[in-house]
């Protein structure tokens, strides 16, 4: 699987994005999986899944193999590597590398449930055992 460091450097649009999210949900499907997923919410030309798989998989994203006259792709970039390498960029572009600005951001616009709550508490203690162990 390609390491972050290895994606394209380019933004996601929100089709791809959304192609990527079933893909990961699935692990593998077809152009007409994936558009019909699509379809069940709202439409879009088969066509365009098409494109939008195909531009995936040059970007390193998806893989595929040929079964017949279809192509089945894969997932090949991890979720967490792209979400990583996104809010990697959203940082730098929108909060200047401040992990502390972007934190602040989403506590202050975003209505947290006390179990959202919670696990940050959780994550910063695991964060706080790790800096002590350093």
């Amino acid at each position: 699987m390609p390491e972050r460091s290895e994606l394209p450097p380019d933004d996601l649009g929100d089709i791809e994005m959304e192609v990527l999210t079933l893909m990961w949900e699935l692990g593998k499907a077809s152009v007409s999986e994936i558009h019909e997923r699509i379809m069940s919410a709202r439409p879009l030309a088969y066509t365009t899944v098409m494109t939008v798989m195909r531009k995936l998989a040059d970007k390193g994203y998806l893989g595929f193999t040929r079964r017949g006259n279809a192509y089945v792709y894969h997932v090949v970039a991890t979720e967490h590597s792209v979400r990583a390498r996104l809010l990697k960029r959203l940082l730098k572009r929108a909060f200047s590398g401040s992990p502390l600005a972007l934190v602040q951001t989403l506590v202050s616009e975003e209505a947290l449930t006390p179990d959202e709550i919670r696990e940050m508490d959780r994550l910063i203690d695991k964060l706080r055992d790790r800096e002590a162990k350093r």
